[in-house]
């Protein structure tokens, strides 16, 4: 089978699945509208394929629409036989898998379709959180079908598919031409889609990969036998530092991590790495990405696209009951003036869920914290329940040469006096030793140490529990 070629619905299914797991639910499933001719229109399984099957043993469900029957078009039974499949994973505890290849609503069934999106909207409300939710788009996704598609908890996208809201040529003063906003490409650099695969296999080897390291409900842990060197040392060299993606392979098992979001803020870092066996949601600041042809290089700043994607994972990993670990080299928030309507809101979110976060939550400084930035980013102070700080790592309100400006102003009227204060300044407040010595660092170590110490302080959290203020939730 050519990894290039469009593959049927079936074969979707069959190629995301363990070989000869997958069993058909409601196969003999088909419309009941007759108007406008409806009766005399082929629609097997009204167009969308249900059932169930094993990824690496674990048990998920999948519906895979079928653009050859009525192009895929959502009608009354078509959103019944998805939400029945809800309706059992919800039972049984396992994930849901969509495949997405749909024309949208079927308008020949008017206020049945209608109230078919809508059913289809509450069974993946009431199953966020509860189960894990994966969409893939292999042809168009589009009105409200997209909407559907960003409820899931993840979603990925084919290269050559489209995912849309309103149709770009039918956005004033718009083509596709001037600007596909449709476009896998510009959906992944918008944060609406977590990968973009150049062919349907790669998108599905993608989606196996991802429910490996997922707990398969929020009561169940995603454990797996380790068998890395628990004390390997961590290289975590100055280019890793700037690069957490690299940092968190050296990290994890195996050198295992699995990025979301990568195109995405990408001076925020989003992933799942393995430590012990156990799943642990890692978030860390970016600074530097280096490759062969080019080199990206972002400020140790908070950005308010850099926020919203750390915010949402945090959030996905409290629900799961995965922990949650943090790199951080952060030196303050964004002085964009792009940035600057949305940036306190977007670091509040991130601050909110840091803080409302009962998972075990460990932060690891790596370099530069300063400032209420350094506080919101998973601290000690807003609930982080360890936090290591590396060897010459800094921790305090700013730039120890600016923070000299202002608390010596009388004093410095010389280059050579600012840098004798700066170097004073650094060494009095600015140090992780003198935050260690206030107990809001709990050890400082070596980059080699990192591993050993980071698993051994989940190990000890693994029985946390944490009583919170009786509310139904919270309104961040």
């Amino acid at each position: 089978m050519s990894s290039t070629a469009k593959l049927s619905a079936k074969d979707r299914i069959y190629t995301l699945l363990d070989a000869n797991s997958f069993v058909e639910i409601g196969a003999m499933v088909t419309k009941r509208s007759t108007d406008f001719n409806m009766q005399q229109m082929s629609a097997p399984g009204d167009g969308v394929i249900t059932g169930y099957g094993v990824i690496n043993d674990s048990l998920v469900y999948v519906y895979s629409q079928d653009a050859a029957a009525l192009n895929g078009t959502i009608g009354e039974m078509h959103a019944k036989k998805i939400v029945n499949l809800y309706r059992l994973a919800m039972k049984t505890g396992a994930p849901v898998i969509g495949l997405i290849d749909c024309a949208g609503i079927r308008l020949q069934e008017a206020s049945d379709a209608l109230t078919a999106f809508g059913r289809l909207y509450k069974a993946a409300s009431m199953a966020s959180g509860v189960v894990p939710q994966i969409s893939a788009i292999f042809g168009e996704c589009g009105g409200g079908l997209a909407v559907l598609s960003e409820m899931s908890d993840f979603t990925f996208m084919a290269k050559d598919a489209k995912l849309f809201v309103t149709s770009p040529n039918a956005i004033a003063g718009n083509n596709v031409g001037k600007l596909d906003t449709a476009a896998a490409a510009y959906m992944e650099k918008s944060g609406a889609v977590d990968y973009v695969g150049e062919d349907e296999v790669s998108v599905l080897n993608k989606i196996r990969e991802l429910v490996n390291v997922l707990p398969v409900n929020n009561e169940d842990e995603c454990v797996d036998t380790c068998n890395d060197d628990l004390n390997r040392p961590t290289a975590f060299y100055d280019d890793e530092i700037a690069n957490p993606a690299e940092a968190l392979s050296d990290l994890s098992d195996n050198g295992l991590f699995v990025e979301v979001k990568g195109a995405y803020a990408k001076e925020m870092v989003t992933g799942f790495i393995k430590l012990n066996g156990a799943t642990v949601g890692a978030v860390a600041n970016r600074t530097a990405i280096k490759g062969e042809k080019s080199k990206e290089k972002f400020d140790a700043t908070l950005t308010s696209d850099g926020c919203r994607k750390a915010a949402s994972f945090v959030n996905f990993c409290d629900a799961f009951g995965i922990p949650v670990l943090t790199l951080s080299n952060v030196a303050g928030y964004t002085n964009c003036p792009c940035d600057a309507k949305s940036i306190a809101t977007e670091a509040a979110k991130m601050t909110f869920a840091f803080a409302n976060a009962t998972v075990p939550k460990i932060n690891v400084v790596t370099g530069k914290s300063y400032g209420t930035a350094y506080a919101a980013f998973n601290s000690k102070s807003i609930g982080a329940d360890m936090e290591f700080a590396l060897t010459g790592s800094e921790i305090g309100t700013m730039d120890a040469t600016l923070a000299a400006q202002i608390v010596y102003a009388d004093e410095v009227k010389t280059e050579e006096a600012l840098k004798e204060k700066a170097a004073q300044y650094a060494k009095e407040a600015n140090s992780a030793e003198n935050a260690a010595k206030r107990g809001y660092v709990d050890s400082i170590i070596d980059a080699s140490e990192v591993r050993a110490q980071v698993i051994y302080a989940f190990e000890m959290l693994s029985t946390k529990r944490e009583v919170r203020p009786t509310k139904k939730h919270g309104s961040m």
